[in-house]
């Protein structure tokens, strides 16, 4: 499974994308939905919780924490925007 990042998740992670592998994450199956997903980027990257709004992205459209993920989506962090 392969994450995109943008703005300052990828400061955060420190990459522009994460790969999960696709099989295991430390004897724990890969999530299953949005919500699963989060739950696990949280843990793996605390800092990640601290941002005021985070929205998750599959195959090109937003998504909802009940949405299914596979290892084939194409998955994206969407942090917070600012801007004038």
């Amino acid at each position: 499974m392969t994450i995109l990042l943008f703005g300052v998740t990828k400061d955060i992670i420190g990459s522009p994308s994460l790969s999960i592998p696709s099989t295991h994450i430390n004897g724990r199956k890969l999530p299953k939905n949005v919500g699963e997903l989060r739950q696990f980027l949280g843990k793996a990257y605390p800092e990640l919780n601290k941002l005021s709004s985070l929205a998750i992205a599959v195959n090109n459209s937003y998504a909802d924490d009940k949405t299914e993920v596979n290892s084939y989506d194409e998955i994206a962090l969407i942090p917070p925007v600012s801007g004038g």
